[in-house]
């Protein structure tokens, strides 16, 4: 005969009694004092980390004040810029722009960086997706021999390209030596190899299902890829285009190698010339200006596509 027991007559400790072998002070939460000593301790700990990202703000900042400083010096000379300047003025802009060709420069930078940036994104994204997606002899020794080359320093090829150009000039003037569209296509062959690395790495994170449903819908390659892959892969596009562009940008060897003409040479080859010769010391205030000016385009393109610069490079790295 079975008999119920009521739960008031269980052996156990009864609600608000203490605990065999448990004091007040272990079973009670912890205390207003003990937390404030664990925020202390947490606080005292991270101070040097503060400290660092300061410094390393103001390292960073320095040669950008220095620069700063030069630019609005009146005097405009290397021996009299200091880090705070001894007066304000424009005239080192008014002399830039009145006695170099600066603009000129500057427009001839920005065709040529605007116009391989956008070669070498589709060159590079058309490519990517061939190696992704399509299965082909010759497959993996071509990735593998993109890889290669990039382990060879991009000087070993200048005196290979200068004659190269120089026959093709022979030929066909308009892409020859000299010429914004033969440097153009000298920049589109050496910003392959990486491109298409990161690009196939994001590539990779596409699902293949999209392409296998829009196939049986009837669907070419063509087509996924102009109106569907590209879509998806937006931020490494982004990604790739800043990279290239900040490339091209402040490139100098190859752009002094084939541009000879002042009204031909890019940004970086003109200020460059401002600081040989005699007069180097007296034209440091035009070359800070210039220099200041130059960094305008760079600094807008991080302001305004930071967030798919960190997305496109996070996701293209992970496999």
């Amino acid at each position: 005969m079975s008999t119920a027991i009521n739960p008031s007559d269980a052996v156990g400790p009864q609600d608000g009694a203490p605990v065999a072998g448990v004091t007040d002070e272990e079973s009670s939460p912890p205390s207003a004092s003990r937390t404030r000593m664990v925020g202390q301790r947490r606080g005292t700990g991270t101070w040097w980390r503060h400290l660092l990202v300061w410094v390393a703000i103001a390292w960073s900042l320095f040669p950008i004040v220095f620069i700063l400083s030069a630019a609005l010096n009146p005097a405009g000379t290397l021996a009299t810029s200091n880090l705070i300047p001894s007066g304000f003025s424009l005239e080192n802009w008014r002399e830039l722009f009145e006695t170099r060709p600066y603009w000129t420069w500057y427009r001839n930078a920005l065709v040529i960086s605007l116009v391989a940036t956008a070669g070498a994104v589709f060159i590079g994204a058309c490519a990517a997706y061939a190696f992704s997606r399509l299965r082909f002899t010759g497959r993996r020794p071509g990735l593998l021999a993109l890889l290669l080359v990039q382990m060879f320093p991009a000087l070993l090829t200048f005196v290979a390209l200068y004659f190269t150009m120089v026959r093709v000039g022979e030929i066909i003037p308009a892409i020859g030596l000299n010429t914004s569209l033969g440097l153009i296509l000298v920049y589109l062959g050496g910003a392959m190899g990486a491109n298409i690395w990161l690009l196939k790495g994001y590539f990779d994170t596409v699902p293949r299902e999209l392409d296998e449903a829009a196939t049986i819908d009837g669907a070419s390659h063509a087509r996924i890829f102009f109106t569907m892959t590209l879509r998806l892969v937006a931020p490494i596009l982004v990604t790739v285009a800043m990279l290239a562009f900040v490339q091209f940008w402040g490139e100098f060897m190859l752009a002094s190698i084939f541009l000879k003409d002042a009204d031909a040479q890019t940004l970086g080859v003109g200020l460059w010339q401002m600081q040989q010769g005699n007069e180097k010391n007296a034209q440091f205030g035009e070359f800070a200006a210039g220099a200041l000016l130059a960094s305008i385009p760079v600094v807008v393109l991080y302001l305004v596509f930071q967030r798919q610069l960190v997305s496109g490079l996070t996701s293209g790295s992970v496999k």
